[in-house]
């Protein structure tokens, strides 16, 4: 462990390695990037992850339902942050995921585990690329699991696509700021690799800059998508298609389809018309 009064000429200056001036300040895809922490246990993790992500260039860090209250005022945060203490204390703390996601289009759940249901998981070399893409539309979020049991089937279920680590099977824990780090510094990498620390994002007025797909179609938001999930599943309980008491795995195995498909809003809008629709025919319309 790295003692937390190490000198700051010790620290790793991550403007030192972008291109173009040194000073320049990193934008594009390093501001439109999230690393959501989900519940996490220990204050020493998230000062530690806060400075895991500001070494690579990043700043944005979310906290959903953090264990313990204020932890950006944490003693062992701070500590951990070891002079990341401006994006421990810019962290944003919400309720729940869907809240940390809002206004996203596309997220990246990180497992140490496989899944049944959810995207096939990618190793985060791979992953990061898909990022690149997905970054030249808007925000995006990177999500990270409790220290003890990881993301909930839930949580991944809500995730775009899914990543693991692909460590040691003898011995594969890796810390939660470790994880981060991993990821990040993998993003650094694919995002300098597109050109440049500002070129994940096209100049103001392309397609990015309004969060368009290539046809000029503006891509759904992480919430938009959430609500046409709630409207579909309500459409085929109307229907007798979905029996709520028996749900099994209909949802799970729809969202892994829309989630392969890259949403956009416009087509988001024909799915909740649909639904719509069928719910109009049953006399049970509830537009949500």
């Amino acid at each position: 462990m790295v003692h937390p009064a190490e000198s700051q000429s010790d620290h790793f200056d991550p403007s030192q390695h972008a291109t173009g001036d040194a000073h320049e300040p990193l934008r594009g895809g390093f501001t439109s990037t999230r690393f959501v922490l989900v519940e996490p246990s220990h204050p020493g993790n998230v000062g530690a992850a806060a400075r895991a992500i500001k070494t690579m260039g990043f700043s944005r860090l979310v906290l959903v339902a953090p264990r313990v209250a204020q932890v950006q005022l944490d003693p062992e945060a701070i500590a951990m942050a070891s002079g990341a203490d401006d994006v421990l204390a810019a962290a944003h703390i919400v309720p729940t995921l869907a809240d940390a996601l809002a206004g996203t289009h596309w997220s990246l759940a990180l497992t140490a585990r496989m899944r049944e249901y959810g995207p096939p998981p990618a190793a985060p070399r791979h992953a990061v690329q898909d990022a690149c893409r997905q970054v030249a539309h808007g925000d995006i979020a990177l999500v990270f699991g409790n220290e003890r049991t990881g993301l909930s089937n839930e949580d991944v279920e809500r995730c775009s696509a899914l990543a693991h680590i692909p460590a040691n099977p003898a011995y594969s824990s890796l810390n939660l700021a470790q994880a981060v780090q991993v990821l990040a510094y993998e993003l650094r990498l694919a995002y300098l690799d597109e050109g440049g620390a500002g070129a994940a994002l096209p100049a103001a007025g392309g397609a990015a800059a309004s969060g368009t797909a290539g046809t000029g179609t503006p891509l759904a938001t992480s919430d938009d998508i959430e609500r046409m999930y709630v409207h579909l599943e309500n459409a085929l309980i109307a229907l007798d298609f979905l029996d709520p008491a028996n749900p099994k795995k209909l949802m799970s195995r729809l969202r892994r389809l829309f989630a392969r498909s890259g949403l956009e809003r416009e087509e988001v809008n024909i799915v909740r018309g649909i639904a719509k629709h069928i719910l109009m025919l049953k006399g049970t319309d509830s537009d949500k």
